[in-house]
């Protein structure tokens, strides 16, 4: 419900509560606040989007503890993410603006740590945007080319493979059509949004109950919830360093709920709809994502086959698993692959998503003077939409795919290790963005943090510490080596990747940033 504003002693009018609290933080208002909740749910839940990360990674959960470790693996992810989710819910219903993390580090810092605070939070956070994007569009791009083996006969049957070169075309040509409607007004864009989130809703539906019943072959319940994979040909033995490789999968799926947070200044009583955003956005993916999971590794009965790189789809798990049961049943894969193409397009809605919130980030954070050419990236065009920002962030993701190219060419590394690499900075890079001002809530801010409409009450610090833990925890898990023994072509390059933004955020900080960064400037009276 709208706050209500006095004028001339005896005329109400609705006020927004998310505008009005804008305005308090010092704020004017630029971009259209057109975004119901709904909206503002849509764009978080289609950039969690189950399809994307589950397909994009059930390799990784299958070779990794396979059907246990994805089975239990996806709640245990999931309990904790929650908890992070609740935080961030916490923080954004008192500070709804479009900076989103960094602010919050800045606001709860204190004035000491807080272009420092910021500085970090808003570069780990931003770069993780950009990973994450990266890591969509190259995954269609690559789903793409799987479509279009199995289109032409599979790798068995003389199908057409595309080459690396192909593939980042395919990636170019993605993000080029996500910048154009990301060029389109906010009304649009929210349009797009919601019809994204039905995509993903009703296409994991549809695919969790068609796939095993087309399947000829099925799992046994017994098979699904108990049988543990170690066969990970990774000379790694201990079941329990398996399952935390294995969770990889999971927590890189539910990953990208802080686009609930950018769109608040969009957002109507972002106050409120914000924090809703959040915490629906992922308790609503943990539900279908699990039922998509159940329903897919049901028509799972062969691991092997199915990570071996010479089965019709290249060893890509989920499109072979489609693909058979459809096959075996009609001796026909067509089938298989318009499932495939319902999932394509669920990952093309995510990366649009993913532009968006990535386009946010850029205007705010170049409002406050933190990135080159701020007052560039920083203009809004005469529809209310930050154009520069779109199209920075479609061709930085487009550059960082070409470092993948790089790496293949330069280190002869295996695509998936470097892939891999990408998928890791995105999930721990974000993480870490998500839990800097968690802890500076529970830590410097703890006895003055002033909470918003929607709060945790005296459950807040306990909430709070539990999220840093976990994020402490992954960034671990996730930087160990993933098979031994390690060589160029198997390291994880993830601590290198990791470490190396560490390192040049804090460098570029005590070289030039502290001299002329003051964090978060308002903008009311400019």
């Amino acid at each position: 419900m709208s706050g209500k504003e006095e004028r001339n002693g005896s005329t109400s009018i609705d006020v927004d509560s998310g505008g009005a609290r804008l305005h308090e933080l010092g704020y004017k208002q630029e971009l259209k606040r057109d975004l119901s909740v709904l909206s503002n749910f849509a764009f978080s839940f289609s950039i969690i989007s189950v399809l994307t990360g589950i397909t994009t990674l059930y390799n990784t959960g299958l070779r990794y503890g396979g059907t246990v470790t994805m089975t239990y693996g996806w709640f245990v992810a999931g309990f904790f993410t929650m908890f992070v989710g609740l935080s961030m819910a916490e923080i954004c219903s008192s500070y709804p603006t479009s900076g989103g993390l960094y602010y919050w580090s800045a606001r709860l810092s204190g004035r000491e740590w807080a272009p420092f605070a910021s500085w970090i939070t808003g570069w780990f956070n931003i770069v993780g945007q950009w990973a994450v994007t990266t890591s969509v569009d190259f995954s269609l791009a690559q789903l793409l080319q799987v479509i279009i083996l199995l289109s032409t006969g599979g790798n068995n049957g003389g199908g057409y493979s595309a080459s690396k070169y192909v593939v980042i075309a395919f990636h170019g040509g993605i993000l080029f059509v996500h910048a154009i409607i990301n060029s389109l007004p906010i009304s649009w864009l929210s349009l797009f949004g919601q019809l994204a989130a039905a995509w993903n809703l009703l296409g994991v539906f549809v695919l969790m109950i068609l796939i095993p019943t087309v399947a000829t072959e099925r799992a046994s319940a017994k098979f699904v919830f108990t049988h543990f994979n170690t066969e990970n040909d990774a000379g790694i033995h201990s079941k329990f360093y398996i399952f935390v490789l294995g969770l990889l999968m999971s927590q890189y799926t539910v990953t990208g709920y802080d686009a609930s947070a950018h769109m608040t200044e969009e957002t109507k009583n972002a106050d409120k709809n914000g924090p809703k955003g959040i915490i629906s956005s992922i308790g609503i993916s943990i539900v279908v994502g699990w039922g998509y999971l159940l329903g897919i590794t049901f028509a799972v009965t062969n691991i092997p086959y199915l990570l071996n790189p010479d089965n019709d789809a290249g060893g890509y798990a989920i499109a072979e698993v489609f693909y058979l049961a459809f096959k075996n049943r009609y001796g026909s894969g067509v089938g298989g692959i318009v499932c495939l193409g319902i999932v394509a397009i669920a990952i093309f809605f995510c990366g649009m998503s993913c532009v968006t919130s990535n386009s946010r980030m850029v205007y705010a954070f170049s409002r406050d003077g933190a990135m080159p050419l701020s007052s560039f990236w920083h203009k809004v065009n005469k529809q209310e939409v930050p154009i520069n920002a779109v199209w920075l962030s479609a061709f930085i993701a487009f550059c960082m795919a070409l470092t993948v190219i790089l790496c293949l060419l330069l280190f002869y590394l295996v695509s998936m290790v470097a892939f891999q690499a990408m998928v890791s900075i995105a999930t721990i890079g974000l993480y870490i963005a998500y839990a800097l001002p968690i802890f500076f809530r529970v830590t410097l801010a703890r006895n003055r943090f002033v909470p918003g409409p929607f709060n945790l009450g005296r459950y807040g610090a306990f909430v709070g510490w539990v999220a840093v833990l976990w994020v402490a925890t992954i960034t671990v898990f996730f930087s160990l080596p993933v098979e031994y023994p390690i060589t160029k072509d198997t390291l994880n390059y993830t601590p290198v990747a990791v470490g190396g933004l560490f390192v040049l955020t804090i460098g570029s900080w005590l070289l030039t940033a502290r001299h002329w960064f003051k964090g978060p400037v308002t903008n009311i009276n400019s």
